[in-house]
């Protein structure tokens, strides 16, 4: 599948335009951190992509989220390595997370939140305007971007990263898709 049709598939499954930008989010991300890695920047992007299929159907029940959007991507055709990845992503099933693509996406899933959340409160509201710097002090503030998990966000030290690494990444990434994501 290509990415087009992956967009028009979530397109047609999810109905929340900021959920969908979020998933744009992550997209850019996963690309971004396969780059880092030396990984198929395509099918690290994909996952990021479709990683919240489900959601719609699942957000009154967490402990499917990640299983139906899983065995959605199955229907279709993608990869196990894909796959794994969306199961393991939501904390609440427990599914281990092995490769360093499951570990990507679960830490880059919140840290999309955090980024958005800092550049809205920026006076330009733009996140061209903001730095790691910005981020970080916002980060260590527990009551802003609250639903940004610290804790999943910093495990970006099992990818070998810092923090300041982490955060430096995929700033980077959402900033080249600014457009795209209205920011």
């Amino acid at each position: 599948m290509q990415r087009e049709e992956a967009l028009s598939l979530v397109k047609e499954q999810v109905k929340n335009k900021n959920l969908i930008k979020h998933m744009l989010a992550v997209e850019a991300v996963m690309g971004r951190l396969a780059e880092y890695f030396e990984e198929d920047k395509e099918l690290w992007g994909m996952t990021g992509l479709l990683h919240d299929l489900d959601y719609d159907k699942t957000a009154d029940n967490p402990m499917q989220h990640g299983l139906l959007g899983a065995e959605m991507l199955k229907e279709r055709g993608f990869p196990p390595e894909m796959i794994q990845a969306v199961k393991a992503h939501n904390e609440a099933l427990a599914v281990e997370r092995n490769s360093l693509m499951d570990k990507a996406l679960y830490a880059a899933d919140p840290t999309t939140g955090l980024l958005v959340a800092a550049a809205l409160i920026h006076p330009e509201k733009k996140l061209s305007a903001i730095d790691v710097d910005f981020v970080l002090k916002r980060f260590k503030e527990k009551n802003f971007a609250r639903g940004a998990g610290r804790e999943q966000i910093q495990s970006c030290s099992e990818l070998g990263l810092s923090l300041e690494q982490f955060l430096g990444l995929s700033l980077e990434a959402m900033q080249d898709s600014s457009k795209e994501l209205g920011l």
